[in-house]
């Protein structure tokens, strides 16, 4: 039987419900993402420190195709509820999935690159679309 008597459980619902139900929907996506990391046992975004090995996880914000030094590149911001991180496919044009929105988590060294997290040529595994 549980220890917290039924009416505090009931306060405790609906408290929860009205903090949704008050929050906007960046705050709830960044709490779900959040979530997600804990999960999935990747390190927040927010955490990273330069020259660090990780492996995160979030949702695309925006995937632009910026060249550099005259090589394209396709850059992605990834985003987890704690910061966003920067992630860049060199030599590459576009890749099948990434795509704003999509979510998928990326192992490899944090570089810092103008006070900006970034992950060059990472591992990656996309995730289901949905709830899947």
């Amino acid at each position: 039987m549980s220890a917290v008597p039924r009416s505090e459980k009931s306060v405790g619902r609906f408290r929860r419900m009205l903090d949704r139900l008050s929050s906007s929907q960046e705050d709830l996506e960044s709490e779900e993402l959040r979530e997600d990391a804990e999960t999935t046992g990747c390190i927040k975004i927010g955490d990273c420190h330069d020259r660090q090995i990780v492996t995160v996880t979030g949702t695309l914000r925006t995937v632009t195709l910026r060249p550099r030094a005259g090589v394209p590149a396709l850059e992605a911001e990834l985003f987890d509820g704690s910061a966003a991180l920067d992630v860049v496919w060199l030599g590459r044009r576009s890749i099948v999935g990434i795509e704003p929105g999509r979510r998928l988590i990326a192992s490899g060294r944090v570089s810092m690159s103008r006070g900006r997290r970034v992950l060059f040529n990472p591992k990656y595994e996309l995730r289901p679309l949905g709830r899947e």
